[in-house]
């Protein structure tokens, strides 16, 4: 099942201060950047973020799930995503542990 993107949006207005939170569509879910890091998905209009040891201890009692088959466990957090400041803190401690994008290779068009 497909994402809404209105759901999206919500979540990504929610996250205030957390650096510059964009989001991209990818087959029917989407995943939610933080200055280019992929901090979150939305999938099956459940929200999902990466796993990091300070996030884990901020939520305190992790609820893990994968996002979609075969994926890597993540935070699932089911409601907490409408208190605006403890996901935005949620999102500005999983930034900053995630390790910088790797950049993407030119295509050679020769």
């Amino acid at each position: 099942m497909a994402s809404d993107k209105s759901l999206v949006e919500f979540i990504v207005e929610q996250m205030e201060n957390c650096g510059q939170i964009t989001y991209k569509k990818m087959f029917g879910e989407y995943a939610i950047y933080s200055d280019g890091k992929i901090v979150a998905l939305v999938c099956d209009n459940r929200l999902f973020v990466k796993p990091t040891e300070n996030g884990r201890l901020f939520i305190g009692d992790v609820v893990e799930a994968s996002p979609y088959q075969g994926a890597k466990l993540n935070f699932l957090i089911e409601d907490k995503f409408e208190d605006r400041e403890w996901i935005s803190n949620l999102i500005r401690i999983t930034a900053k542990e995630l390790s910088e994008p790797k950049p993407k290779k030119k295509k050679n068009l020769s």
